[in-house]
């Protein structure tokens, strides 16, 4: 598995050209709260733990930016029912 890149509302891993796994997230103009809407994993990298690593990464911005995640998308609404740990950052 490729190293976790960062792009303009989305962290990504790429390989051979392409991206492999990805998770967009976009600024709510109400709130300026992010909100998870997208998660891809493809096929070559499916069981090895990237959708986990993309959802954490986000985490860890929205921790160092200090705000708060809308998991909309259903990947990364099961991430943050699994790890309680994430609660620091859920929206409510």
């Amino acid at each position: 598995m490729g190293q976790i890149e960062q792009g303009e509302g989305r962290f990504y891993i790429a390989g051979d050209g392409k991206d492999l796994a990805e998770i967009t997230y976009r600024t709510e103009e109400a709130t300026g709260n992010w909100v998870i809407d997208h998660t891809f994993v493809s096929e070559d990298l499916r069981g090895q733990g990237a959708g986990e690593k993309l959802v954490r990464a986000v985490v860890d911005k929205a921790r160092a930016e200090q705000v708060k995640i809308v998991p909309q998308c259903p990947y990364a609404a099961h991430q943050f029912k699994k790890h309680a740990e994430y609660g620091d950052v859920l929206s409510s």
